[in-house]
């Protein structure tokens, strides 16, 4: 293209780059999917405090890494292996995007264990995001969260966003699934959590 038509010689170039960064996302998520299951390795709550943990140690943010908990609210019921997987990956995406775009104070993870439906819920006090990117469903170039709309829709369950921009406006996503998808049939249940709402975690940088 070059040097008749240089405008179109950039925007082929721009769209190569995107491409690239788009291939190496995905290389990472592949090599992630290598990995044992991670409903092998423990609790729900413990995965995200332990991804928690790790994106604060690596935040390099000038003003420090937010503060974070995870918070069990209901009765603890077990989650279907798979469907434990599934959300245990699209919650440790959108705490990435916490941890390294929201500039957040604080971070906050709720998991509700209820009778018709499995909740989690991840919120920030952050800058919040542009209602566009919202609408258009993500940023341009960036395979975030059009990931993990798409993850909440292969286990049938529905994804809700909450934010406008602005610092301190902060965000908030929630999912949402049936309890007919999420939970294991009813069997001998723990009695790990038979008084509402508990912290299991809190974290002050």
């Amino acid at each position: 293209m070059l040097p008749n038509r240089p405008e179109e010689a950039t925007q082929a170039l721009d769209g190569a780059l995107i491409r690239a960064e788009q291939a190496l996302e995905e290389s990472r998520h592949s090599i992630q999917g290598l990995r044992p299951s991670l409903s092998a390795e423990n609790d729900l709550d413990r995965m995200l405090i332990t991804t928690c943990q790790e994106l604060a140690s690596s935040n390099h943010a000038e003003d420090g890494s937010p503060r974070f908990e995870v918070i069990v609210e209901g009765e603890r019921r077990s989650l279907l292996p798979m469907i434990k997987d599934e959300i245990a990956r699209i919650a440790q995406e959108l705490l990435r995007n916490a941890f390294r775009h929201a500039r957040a104070h604080e971070i906050e993870v709720e998991i509700r264990y209820e009778s018709d439906v499995f909740r989690l819920i991840v919120r920030d006090d952050g800058k919040g995001m542009d209602p566009q990117i919202l609408k258009d469903g993500g940023r341009a170039g960036h395979w975030g969260l059009p990931g993990v709309q798409e993850r909440a829709r292969g286990i049938g369950s529905r994804l809700e966003f909450w934010s406008e921009a602005g610092v301190g406006v902060g965000t908030e996503i929630r999912l949402t699934l049936p309890a007919a998808i999420a939970y294991e049939k009813p069997r001998n249940r723990d009695r790990f959590n038979l008084f509402g709402k508990r912290k299991i975690h809190e974290h002050k940088s």
